[in-house]
């Protein structure tokens, strides 16, 4: 098999439709370059806030599990529209839920964790040279319950998808240029990191920066997955976590 790329796509990223045309040709660069590409994503724009925002309108307690089954709506969307937009210029793409793609939670409804992954039908799919793009933030209980990781679970999707297919590259495609010291929304001085260790990340991330999913980090250390957190908007370089400076 051909090397693999698993390049996440945040919610910003994919705000529009036109946006989503602009990703898609990316992923199809990244394609064109020789690589298997597993693409994961996130839901548009603010769809979680508004999908939030309907359930507390019918209950202030939803249940955890039909909270689940309503916010992993999201990512179907941007997966589903994202695949059409890479079919529509004839590059083959599949899109898959988390469930279909083999991603196995715990029973936590609302804050699951990833226990395993069965990625046979990521690994066909691969081998007969489709994009394949996996919903992000979700995945389905032995008990087979959907289940979501927690806000920002679309980057732990991917760390652990590419921990489990010895990715060459894991890139975090976001609506920032890489990590700072400080959040520069709140810090005008705040410098861009080009290189930053997990746990130096970690830290960054405890202080209040939201630029990565806390989980994510600690799973890449876990598993060594170098990850790249770039800008989806410009080709800047971006900082890169856990390599060896």
């Amino acid at each position: 098999m051909k090397e693999i790329i698993v390049q996440k796509y945040g919610g910003a990223c994919l705000a529009s439709i036109d946006d989503i045309k602009r990703v898609a040709k990316r992923v199809i660069e990244t394609k064109q370059q020789g690589y298997n590409l597993l693409v994961v994503v996130s839901a548009m724009g603010d769809t979680t806030d508004h999908l939030l925002e309907q359930a507390n309108q019918i209950t202030l307690d939803p249940k955890r599990r039909e909270l689940d089954m309503l916010l992993t709506a999201g990512e179907r969307i941007s997966m589903a529209l994202l695949s059409m937009a890479i079919n529509a210029h004839h590059i083959p793409a599949l899109s898959l839920t988390g469930s279909q793609g083999g991603i196995i939670t715990n029973s936590n409804h609302t804050e699951a964790d990833i226990i395993d992954i069965r990625g046979e039908r990521i690994k066909e799919s691969l081998l007969e040279e489709k994009v394949v793009i996996i919903a992000g933030f979700q995945g389905v209980s032995f008990e087979k319950e959907i289940t979501t990781l927690g806000r920002g679970g679309s980057d732990t999707t991917a760390v652990a998808l590419a921990a489990h297919f010895k990715a060459k590259r894991c890139e975090l495609f976001k609506d920032v240029n890489g990590i700072y010291t400080e959040d520069p929304k709140k810090n005008l001085q705040a410098k861009k990191l080009q290189y930053v260790s997990y746990d130096d990340a970690l830290a960054i991330i405890r202080r209040g920066s939201v630029v990565l999913h806390e989980k994510s980090i600690e799973l890449a250390k876990k598993f060594g997955v170098v990850l790249h957190v770039r800008s989806g908007f410009t080709n800047e370089d971006g900082t890169v976590i856990g390599m060896n400076n």
